[in-house]
């Protein structure tokens, strides 16, 4: 009898109270779970330590690479998933995971497309209808590359991809939003500065203005109503926050 190959399902979290029972669960066909939680202030950890199978550890987040790759190093097997709290995983989903793995393919890694839920509503388009990212990939070959934020899997071979979705639920609330656009916004700043970028009025205007204009009238996010509005808003905010912090950065006040 062929040998099931097993599977290790990784997670970072920061206060992802509102997910992590539901997505601990819908791990159940993981051979193994491990969370590497930024010391959380809510009830996360809390209802991590309720699951006794899965494998809790703490960190302090300095960024999203070194926090996912350290991440991979705890895992025991050779096949990752590697999902975000805030995505649901289908049935279909996980039986196509499972059926790939086994027919031992060429591929070290593949790609996952997202639907994108936000304030309750579906998102068709503001730049999220094809929303793509790394999901399922082999430890030996594949780490994060690096980046502060937006970060990527650097794979050592060929990347394919997955015929079914992640439904993405990308809102937890408006502070929590700008929280976490805020701590992009000041990863991102680190990175210029250390790339010695001195911020201008064209950072603090006009590129904040662009990505709004990209995303609301380029990327028709004027047709997500309210929500795509927000998502517009939301990223021309982060943009412009993120000179800010480099301004600041540059001038000793941060």
């Amino acid at each position: 009898m062929k040998n099931k190959i097993k599977i290790t399902s990784l997670l970072i979290t920061y206060n992802e109270e509102k997910f992590i029972k539901k997505f601990i669960e819908s791990m159940s066909f993981a051979d193994e779970l491990i969370i590497i939680d930024s010391f959380s202030s809510d009830q996360t950890v809390a209802i991590i330590k309720k699951y006794p199978n899965v494998k809790l550890y703490q960190r302090v987040f300095d960024d999203f690479s070194s926090q996912k790759n350290y991440a991979i190093e705890k895992a025991s097997n050779d096949w990752i998933i590697f999902f975000d709290a805030d995505e649901e995983i289908t049935p279909l989903l996980k039986e196509e995971i499972m059926n790939t793995i086994e027919l031992a393919p060429n591929e070290v890694a593949f790609w996952v497309y997202r639907t994108t839920y936000y304030m309750g509503k579906l998102i068709k388009h503001s730049g999220l209808q094809n929303d793509k990212v790394i999901r399922l990939f082999k430890k030996e070959e594949c780490r994060y590359n690096g980046n502060l934020v937006h970060e990527e899997i650097k794979a050592n071979g060929t990347v394919g991809k997955l015929k079914n979705k992640i439904n993405h639920y990308s809102y937890k609330g408006i502070d929590d939003i700008f929280r976490k656009r805020n701590k992009y916004a000041n990863l991102q700043a680190i990175k210029l500065f250390e790339k010695g970028k001195k911020p201008n009025l064209f950072h603090f205007i006009i590129k904040p203005a662009f990505r709004f204009f990209s995303h609301y009238i380029l990327k028709k996010g004027f047709l997500d109503g309210f929500q795509g509005f927000m998502i517009a808003y939301v990223y021309g905010y982060t943009v412009f926050m993120r000179y800010v912090k480099l301004w600041l950065l540059r001038n000793n006040l941060n």
